[in-house]
């Protein structure tokens, strides 16, 4: 009994032995072993951390700034096809009303066609028929002129004009009315609304005094946009609905100079 007590005690002591050393080193502070080399691998991580933090950021902002600017294209091309869109319908319906035109060579217009005077200068006044009877188309319509003769504020006169081409649809001035829309988009450059201002006259009022010479602009108008073909089509048709008129004669020329 006594020798396994020895054997027990011994064991013991060697156990105590061992735990005492590896005690201490538990116990050591961590700072103490290698503390510098530690402290330069976690200095070194942060400044990578943080080079890579402000990487993140300038990605992230370079994204929303390229963000921006595809949204802004977006809308760009958006109005641009919105605006391409509204240029071919109004091509359409001036080709439509020129096509028109061809269905009323069968009736006889008046020879009265004399053309005004010079582009931008002409005061609609070829139009002899009364006045409409509300008073205020006329008055209307004189101040619409007085824009472009006397103002000289040709904006204004346009949608003057168009203001009174809604409200007075039965007006007598309504020829005349819609001969200076097309004359004051002509001299804007703006052709397309022009030709349809000028389509308009011929194809509603047909025996306007003001027909003949919308007509002829028509045909001018597509010669100046290359549209030969065309052209000269509005120029027959000149020459065939209005006889003995200067427009006529005027569209004869050009066809002889084709």
């Amino acid at each position: 009994m006594s020798s396994n007590f020895r054997r027990h005690l011994l064991g013991l002591s060697l156990l105590v032995g061992v735990a005492v050393p590896w005690a201490a080193t538990a116990q050591a502070p961590i700072s103490n072993v290698g503390s510098g080399s530690v402290e330069d691998r976690v200095t070194q991580l942060e400044r990578i951390s943080n080079a890579h933090s402000q990487l993140l950021t300038q990605l992230q902002q370079q994204l929303s700034d390229t963000q921006r600017d595809i949204d802004s294209l977006r809308g760009q091309i958006q109005e641009s096809q919105y605006q391409l869109n509204q240029v071919v319908e109004r091509q359409k319906q001036i080709y439509q009303q020129i096509d028109g035109l061809s269905s009323q060579s069968s009736s006889t217009p008046t020879t009265d066609g004399a053309p005004a005077s010079a582009a931008g200068t002409d005061t609609g006044a070829a139009n002899t028929a009364a006045p409409a009877s509300t008073g205020d188309a006329n008055t209307d319509y004189n101040a619409a002129v007085a824009l472009v003769l006397e103002k000289k504020q040709y904006d204004q006169a346009i949608s003057a004009f168009q203001a009174f081409v809604k409200k007075y649809p039965d007006s007598t001035y309504q020829p005349n009315a819609n001969y200076w829309l097309g004359q004051l988009n002509y001299n804007k450059g703006k052709k397309d609304d022009a030709a349809y201002y000028f389509a308009s006259v011929v194809k509603n009022y047909p025996k306007s005094p003001k027909s003949a010479e919308a007509l002829l602009k028509v045909g001018v108008i597509m010669q100046e946009k290359g549209q030969a073909d065309k052209a000269k089509a509005v120029y027959q048709q000149v020459v065939k609905m209005y006889p003995n008129t200067e427009s006529a004669k005027q569209a004869q020329k050009r066809l002889s100079a084709s």
